[in-house]
């Protein structure tokens, strides 16, 4: 979404010199499979010492879902005490308020890579008419694209094919057994129609191309005041939030990880999977800390 097709501020401003922007899965918070990734392979998770550092932050019908280590629960808190982060997730928002980080919930967030700027929890109406106008100026309709994906996503390797808040589409898929080439031809047609597809995991997500969540971001750091923006992420949804950061990490693993993808200004962790969450969390609140020390008026004499 370019700046020029946006007139006048949504809000006022309040000051905080730097915000710590993340995404969420797989960067800071993981599955149990995900949270793995940095042990050796063939590891099982429950006879490791890991298993017993991590700490659950989303319960789903019933089971955990998502964790983080000890340390980078300790570490958020301090970040959302501190009132720097800002969540940046794919996430719809009722997926987005199943987790349960810890310290004062987030007074911005981003949803649905960018559908939804969420203040204090709460969509900006504002925000989403100004996404949802972008969007019909810039790529195919939604309903377009969901046809598509019925059409050619075969149930011998699909599990499942979802909308999320008729934004953007995923399918859970069954990576080895799609057949060769499809990735490349979801892909080659969703850029002739406005369109950006993405391979995390078991999802391949079709995004349009100006659904983004650095420009969310980047419009909570307005908001805030912050000239600061640190940036984290694992995927090719997240590439353009951490190209537009001030400073940027990302983990070694996942589909940023597995492109070699770098960018001026980008840290990698030297561990993947939950340790490298771990990393990322410490990162972003030493960065965080730094600007606010340096920002701070000094006592006087």
């Amino acid at each position: 979404m370019s700046g020029d097709r946006r007139t006048g501020p949504l809000s006022p401003v309040t000051v905080t010199p730097v915000i710590a922007a993340s995404d969420l899965d797989r960067t800071l918070i993981y599955s149990g499979k995900a949270a793995k990734l940095g042990l050796p392979p063939g590891t099982k998770l429950k006879s490791s010492p890991l298993y017993e550092d991590l700490v659950c932050v989303e319960m789903y019908k019933g089971e955990p879902l998502s964790h983080v280590t000890r340390t980078a629960l300790a570490t958020i808190t301090e970040l959302n005490t501190l009132g720097v982060l800002v969540p940046a997730t794919t996430r719809t928002r009722a997926q987005y308020h199943r987790i349960t980080l810890p310290g004062p919930p987030a007074q911005y967030a981003v949803t649905a890579n960018g559908g939804f700027l969420l203040v204090d929890g709460v969509a900006d109406a504002a925000w989403s008419a100004r996404v949802a106008a972008v969007l019909a100026e810039t790529s195919h309709p939604f309903a377009e694209v969901e046809g598509y994906m019925q059409s050619v996503f075969k149930p011998e390797w699909t599990r499942k094919l979802r909308s999320a808040e008729d934004l953007f589409c995923y399918a859970v898929v069954e990576r080895e057994a799609m057949p060769d080439g499809f990735v490349d031809e979801v892909t080659g047609w969703a850029g002739d129609h406005g369109w950006r597809a993405s391979l995390q995991g078991r999802k391949l997500y079709l995004v349009p191309n100006e659904l983004r969540k650095g420009v969310a971001v980047a419009e909570a750091a307005r908001r805030l005041g912050a000239d600061t923006v640190l940036a984290a992420g694992d995927s090719l949804l997240d590439a353009e939030m951490l190209e537009s950061a001030t400073r940027a990490i990302r983990p070694a693993h996942g589909e940023l990880h597995d492109v070699s993808w770098i960018t001026p200004g980008l840290t990698v962790t030297a561990s993947a999977g939950a340790t490298g969450g771990e990393e990322i969390a410490q990162w972003l609140l030493s960065g965080a800390l730094e600007v606010l020390h340096r920002e701070a008026p000094s006592s006087s004499a």
